[in-house]
């Protein structure tokens, strides 16, 4: 977001003080401070601390009431709205505000990955995740919407596929704090340069105060549009096909859900493992599910799950991995051991590199290269050298009592779940497709 090189020894603590309020306001963002060698192995004297001024950087939070008006006016003539929401709501404590106004008005939702949370996903009016590998009814959904209000997302190629074919009826709002974001990848016809929780409460605070309005009537005038998703979600629900005692990773998941009451902080690697979490967790609160989504990182999961454990030492995290990817830092067991952090790692294991195998059976005639794990260790014993608990799962009776016992210990527990090698990822939408053209179990 912004570098400094700092130059003399006075500058350093302001220097710190300004990468710290860059960082964290506006769009959050990384700050590199580049400290020379020399500055660091001198004293200096800790200055007073005094209030941020900077001319050329100041992120504008509230919005503009004319856009406001403007916004909540195409809301008033939609019949088929659709609340498009990403991390943004997340970063702002905007959920509360957020729903308030899908509940009132009857408007559907659906949530980018680093959206989940951002609006309860049990609720009637959620959809789901949308995009590449997003649920049907909320594809669809925004492919035959006539209005659209993005809040805190960013279009990214992963949600909108095929840009010609994006919400291509729909008007669009889109807020957003950053002003570089707006029109960026797709059109919008009401721009709302803002934070998502003022302006979210700005457009509650005008249906409220607007006179004329029946907030009833209006939600009313929705129902049709909600039952066509009923009926899309009811035909074409997020599923799997059953394979008896063989275990599905997609069923792992809804009882990992399902034994925690969703009450858990779910972190994740990168790959099948989580896009399957995405689908089938289904996550109620703001900042339960962390995930590296726009980088992708292998290796992700396992760290995170650590540093969350370190800020609520008394929740329960659980990081759900792929055998690829939790291979990229499992020496952070060491970590965990070393400050008593007691995660749990629930392990897919398939013994290949899962969605990239995928694409390559998919859209590369099946030739497969570098994606077989044939050298995979055995995560029990593992587990074990480092002084944790280990359990491993081989046919679907075994993946409850597995879970459960992993839920009562206190130390950190590998669960090792042998799932079905060749399970793909869907929905599925191929890359430079419409997101309407899925491929579904």
């Amino acid at each position: 977001k912004h570098n400094y090189l700092v130059g003399k020894r006075d500058d350093l603590v302001p220097t710190l003080r300004e990468a710290f309020y860059i960082a964290r306001t506006g769009r959050p963002g990384p700050v590199l401070v580049d400290l020379p060698k020399d500055l660091m192995s001198g004293q200096l004297v800790y200055p007073e601390k005094k209030p941020i001024r900077m001319q050329n950087y100041q992120p504008t939070y509230e919005p503009h009431i004319g856009q406001i008006a403007k916004a909540c006016r195409h809301i008033l003539k939609s019949r088929k709205p659709v609340l498009y929401v990403g991390g943004g709501v997340i970063l702002s404590d905007a959920s509360k505000a957020l729903e308030e106004l899908a509940i009132n008005l009857q408007i559907p939702v659906t949530m980018t990955l680093m959206g989940l949370g951002a609006f309860p996903g049990t609720h009637p009016l959620s959809m789901g995740m949308l995009g590449m590998h997003g649920s049907y009814a909320a594809n669809m959904a925004v492919a035959q919407s006539d209005l659209l209000i993005a809040v805190g997302a960013r279009f990214d190629d992963r949600v909108t596929g095929k840009l010609e074919e994006f919400a291509c009826n729909a008007k669009i709002i889109h807020i957003d704090i950053d002003p570089t974001s707006i029109s960026k990848n797709v059109k919008v016809d009401v721009p709302i340069v803002a934070d998502c929780q003022y302006a979210l409460t700005a457009i509650n605070s005008w249906f409220a105060k607007e006179p004329g309005i029946n907030i009833k009537e209006e939600a009313a005038q929705h129902e049709p549009w909600l039952e066509t998703i009923r009926e899309w979600s009811a035909k074409y629900p997020m599923t799997y096909k059953d394979e008896g005692e063989l275990i599905k990773p997609q069923y792992v998941v809804e009882m990992l859900d399902k034994l925690t009451g969703g009450d858990a902080i779910i972190t994740t690697e990168v790959g099948q493992n989580q896009m399957w979490t995405a689908q089938f967790f289904k996550f109620n609160k703001p900042r339960n599910f962390v995930t590296s989504g726009g980088l992708g990182t292998m290796g992700f999961g396992l760290p995170a799950a650590i540093g969350a454990q370190m800020a609520f030492p008394d929740r329960l995290v659980i990081d759900v991995a792929g055998d690829g990817s939790i291979q990229m830092n499992i020496q952070e067991l060491a970590t965990a051991r070393q400050y008593n952090c007691p995660v749990k790692i629930a392990i897919l294991n398939n013994s290949y590199l899962g969605m990239v195998r995928q694409w390559q059976e998919l859209f590369y005639d099946k030739r497969y290269a570098s994606t077989v794990m044939e050298t995979t260790p055995d995560f029990v014993k593992l587990a074990e050298a480092y002084g944790a608990v280990g359990l491993r799962a081989t046919k679907k009776s075994e993946v409850v009592p597995v879970i459960k016992k992993a839920l009562k210990t206190k130390n950190i527990v590998i669960m090792d779940f042998r799932v079905v090698r060749e399970e793909k990822v869907y929905p599925m939408v191929p890359a430079g497709k419409a997101t309407t053209e899925m491929l579904l179990v």
